[in-house]
C-alpha cells in the first residue's frame, strides 16, 4: 500500500544507507591512521643511536629520530583527524535515522489510517447489505 510518505521514506532510507557507508569508511581511515602511527612508533625503537663512530655518524642518526619524530607528530595529526571524522558521520547517521524513523513512522500512521478507512467502508457496506436482504425476509 502506497502512502503519501513512501518516496520520502525511500530517500531518507537511501540517505540513511549513505551515512552508514560514510561512517564505515571514516572508520577504516581511523584503523588505517592508527596502524600508521603505531608502526612509526615501531620505527623509532628500531633506531639505535651510536656510541661511538665519527661526527657524521651521531649527526646522521639525530636527523633520522628528528625526521621519525615529525612523522610520528604527522600521524598523531592523522589520528586525530580521523577521530573527527568518525564522530562527525556519526553524528549525521543518528540525525538520518531519525529523520528516517520519522518519516517511517509517519508512513505507517498513514497506514493505520487507510486500513481503518478500508474497514469502515466494509462494515457500512455490509450493514447495507444485512438491511437490504432483512427486508426482502
Amino acid at each position: 500500500m502506497r502512502t503519501r510518505y513512501s518516496p520520502l521514506v525511500k530517500l531518507k532510507k537511501s540517505t540513511m544507507d549513505k551515512s552508514e557507508r560514510v561512517v564505515q569508511k571514516a572508520n577504516v581511515d581511523l584503523n588505517s591512521a592508527s596502524i600508521a602511527l603505531e608502526l612509526s612508533y615501531n620505527s623509532l625503537d628500531d633506531i639505535k643511536t651510536p656510541t661511538t663512530g665519527s661526527i657524521n655518524d651521531l649527526l646522521a642518526s639525530r636527523s633520522l629520530l628528528s625526521s621519525q619524530r615529525g612523522l610520528i607528530n604527522h600521524n598523531k595529526e592523522w589520528v586525530n583527524f580521523a577521530k573527527k571524522q568518525v564522530n562527525f558521520a556519526k553524528q549525521q547517521l543518528k540525525l538520518d535515522m531519525i529523520e528516517y524513523e520519522k518519516f517511517k513512522y509517519l508512513e505507517f500512521q498513514e497506514r493505520e489510517k487507510m486500513q481503518y478507512e478500508i474497514k469502515t467502508k466494509e462494515s457500512k457496506e455490509l450493514d447495507e447489505i444485512a438491511l437490504m436482504t432483512y427486508g426482502k425476509r
